[in-house]
């Protein structure tokens, strides 16, 4: 394996023996570094280990604790509250990814907020556990900084608040994972192109005139725009008042920056849903008939230059097989990077 790649058995490595170092418990190590990497095997390379060295910083400055104690505030019947105790996001929502399916099993759905966590990755990992048990799940977050303006307006007021849907698709099929933000792109993966120094695409980023921004270095200066125009900012601002104000998470102004503030506490808010189709027309009924579909869509005519019809998940489980194989892709900026942070904590580089 080259420079400029990593085997996804040395990246988990790599998140356990930092986090390690740092004093978490082993078994958070493991849950941390399988949904980490998880995100760079999928092609959510935004979401990966490209952010050891900022959550390693964060721990650092107080702003999160490296051993919570995640704990449920309410818990009746089908719904649940979580405090995550500022853990590692990936914690908080691996716990509420697990109570939900439980919930969801014995009443048929389970909705389980969580306040008091952080920036947890890519939402699909939660969806598609949900969906490996035969149910439905349904992510919502308010994202750790906001980059957003309402339509019409300059000031940044929302985050990239995103949603995550997971649908198991049956015997020989990839479960249909729909991940996105509810801006044309993640904030994370401008971040990667400031590391690349790489120019960001017209239609991403405007400044306060309106004007677009392409240098990622200069992302501060403007605002992410919605998907569909005011449709994805109503999408984000709902998704805060389930995620958020429900759950009792920042939202609005009560949004910390974690990309500027390293040391104050984010109180994340999220939430996350399992539902059981045994509870309508029944598992068998349900999977058959997403299988149709998905059939009839892989089936039905292209347009000129398309060679096929694609479902969502089908991309992430093609990029998961080959970096499963051959490795994880390395940017000798990204490597560099932890390497940096390995030696600052005398951990093995990489």
């Amino acid at each position: 394996m080259d420079q400029n790649q990593i085997s996804p058995a040395r990246a988990k490595q790599y998140v356990q023996e930092v986090f390690a170092k740092l004093g978490m418990p082993h078994e958070d190590t493991l849950i941390a570094a399988e949904y980490i990497v998880r995100s760079d095997l999928v092609g959510a390379d935004a979401h990966g280990i490209f952010r050891m060295p900022q959550y390693v910083q964060r721990f650092l400055q107080g702003g999160m604790n490296i051993h919570p104690k995640i704990k449920s505030i309410k818990d009746t019947g089908p719904m649940a509250l979580l405090d995550g105790d500022n853990g590692l996001g990936h914690l908080v929502m691996f716990r509420s990814t697990e109570l939900a399916i439980k919930k969801a099993k014995e009443f048929g759905i389970g909705w389980v907020g969580s306040n008091n966590g952080n920036h947890s990755g890519a939402g699909a990992h939660y969806v598609n556990k949900i969906a490996d048990e035969g149910l439905v799940g349904i992510y919502l977050a308010v994202g750790s900084a906001n980059h957003m303006a309402p339509t019409g307006g300059s000031s940044r007021l929302i985050s990239t608040n995103p949603i995550a849907f997971g649908v198991p698709a049956g015997p020989g099929k990839p479960h249909m994972i729909l991940d996105m933000a509810t801006t044309v792109t993640a904030f994370g993966k401008i971040k990667v192109k400031a590391q690349k120094n790489e120019a960001m695409p017209v239609g991403w980023m405007i400044d306060e005139k309106g004007q677009p921004i392409t240098d990622p270095k200069k992302a501060t200066e403007g605002t992410l725009l919605p998907i569909g125009d005011h449709k994805g900012y109503g999408l984000a601002l709902m998704i805060g008042m389930l995620a958020g104000c429900m759950n009792g998470g920042g939202m609005g102004s009560n949004v910390v920056d974690f990309n500027k503030d390293s040391s104050t506490v984010t109180n994340t808010g999220q939430t996350m849903i399992a539902i059981n189709p045994d509870f309508f027309m029944g598992q068998d009924y349900f999977l058959s008939e997403v299988g149709r579909v998905i059939d009839e869509l892989h089936a039905s005519k292209t347009l000129p230059g398309v060679d096929r019809i694609r479902v969502p998940g089908e991309g992430a489980k093609a990029t998961e097989e080959k970096r499963s194989q051959e490795g994880i892709p390395l940017a000798p900026e990204l490597r560099a990077a932890l390497n940096e942070c390995a030696l600052s904590l005398g951990v093995s580089t990489i």
